[in-house]
């Protein structure tokens, strides 16, 4: 195995790693922030957001933004965005 395929999966396991962490932490932000807003909104009659949706959409940002960045690397190591496709 090449240096450069070794760096490329260290940086991989790192970014995978760095991606649960936060994921984890903004699920706890975020069921803090909705229990706030849930104290404030019992006041009025307003919808509240499910805290699912926020979760989901958090880890729906995560991911998208681990794909642009599989892109990039892949773009500056190879000069493709898709390696091996034509």
């Amino acid at each position: 195995m090449s240096t450069l395929a070794s760096f490329l999966i260290l940086i991989v396991s790192l970014t995978a790693l760095v991606v649960a962490y936060l994921t984890k932490q903004f699920q706890k932000e975020n069921l803090i922030y909705l229990n706030q807003n849930q104290m404030k909104n019992s006041k009025t009659n307003s919808k509240t957001i499910e805290k699912e949706k926020v979760v989901a959409e958090t880890i729906n940002g995560r991911f998208a933004m681990l794909g642009l960045m599989a892109a990039i690397g892949a773009y500056l190591t190879t000069g493709q965005i898709i390696p091996g496709f034509v």
